[in-house]
């Protein structure tokens, strides 16, 4: 598993709120729903989005952003309008005094907006869970994320245009999917450019040391690794293994490998009625109280208060 794997393998996109806005300026809408990360991209006309950050940038055709939340943003045809639409948590919509527009502004299957012909569409994919495994890569990205047309290219912008308006028998898993590929895409990419800043341990998978440790411990992480045998697996002495990996990832080996332990455990927790010992033996840990324990000093909170307290936002 590499470090995009690891964003979704936990709880992938499901039942994602997907639209079509449709759009003539002069147009604006506040987003308020408090999700971890949305998807925008314009298939025409172009869109400004604010941050509530203060970051600002403009869409054109074939542009991508990524709003990190549970902050909120502002989109529009430009900076200066009021907003005509508040969208709040599960995708509700009123106005800034309270009234509903749901149905007021509803185009069609997924579409809304202010006028069918609008000169301005944006396709919108949000992500309505937060997942342990993810934290780390989504904690890394700065509150808005944009690329251009050429910086991403990616042919999966006309295959979510043509598939988002269909309302056919299942429809949200092909939608949930395309969304997933297409924001490991803009991950890639955004990854790859030189002011990205990506995470220590991100940019430490293409070490050929490091790389392979992180990997181990990624694929397979009940094994009772130590940093000697780990260091084995590398290739190298038990000293530089604990050296390099310290340099490069910021922590020991045995500390990223219990934080990863028990995020992926927070998932499993999460999305799945194994039990507690069963998780725990799945992750690595010995039994229930080994795992209770590691849990709650590290989280704060015991295996079953964090899974009786984890909800949709």
């Amino acid at each position: 598993m590499d470090a995009l794997a690891g964003l979704l393998d936990g709880p992938r996109a499901r039942g994602a709120f997907l639209l079509r806005m449709v759009m003539e300026p002069p147009w604006s809408v506040r987003i308020e729903d408090q999700a971890p990360l949305s998807l925008m991209c314009v298939t025409e006309g172009q869109t400004w989005i604010s941050s509530d950050a203060g970051d600002e940038v403009l869409l054109r055709p074939g542009d991508v952003a990524i709003a990190r939340g549970p902050g909120g943003y502002t989109t529009g045809g430009d900076l200066r309008t009021e907003p005509l639409a508040l969208i709040g948590p599960g995708g509700t919509c009123h106005t800034l005094r309270g009234e509903p527009l749901e149905t007021s502004m509803a185009l069609g299957v997924r579409s809304w907006g202010n006028d069918p012909d609008g000169s301005s569409v944006m396709l919108v994919g949000t992500y309505q869970m937060k997942g342990e495994v993810s934290a780390r890569l989504l904690d890394a990205l700065p509150p808005l994320v944009h690329l251009t047309a050429d910086e991403w290219n990616c042919p999966l912008m006309p295959v979510l245009d043509d598939e988002i308006s269909r309302d056919e028998p299942g429809q949200s898993v092909v939608l949930d999917r395309i969304l997933d590929l297409m924001l490991i895409a803009v991950l890639r990419a955004w990854f790859s450019r030189p002011d990205a800043k990506a995470p220590a341990w991100y940019v430490a998978m293409g070490d050929p040391v490091v790389g392979r440790a992180l990997r181990l411990l990624q694929d397979d992480p009940a094994h009772p690794w130590t940093v000697a045998s780990l260091a084995a697996k590398c290739g190298v002495s038990r000293a530089q293994l604990a050296r390099r990996f310290h340099e490069l990832v910021g922590e020991p080996p045995m500390g990223y490998l219990t934080t990863w332990r028990l995020d992926l455990a927070a998932d499993l927790l999460r999305e799945s009625d194994a039990t507690i010992e069963a998780v725990a033996r799945k992750v690595g840990y010995s039994g229930s109280f080994a795992l209770s324990a590691a849990f709650k000093r590290v989280r704060g909170v015991s295996p079953m208060a964090h899974r009786a307290n984890s909800v949709l936002p």
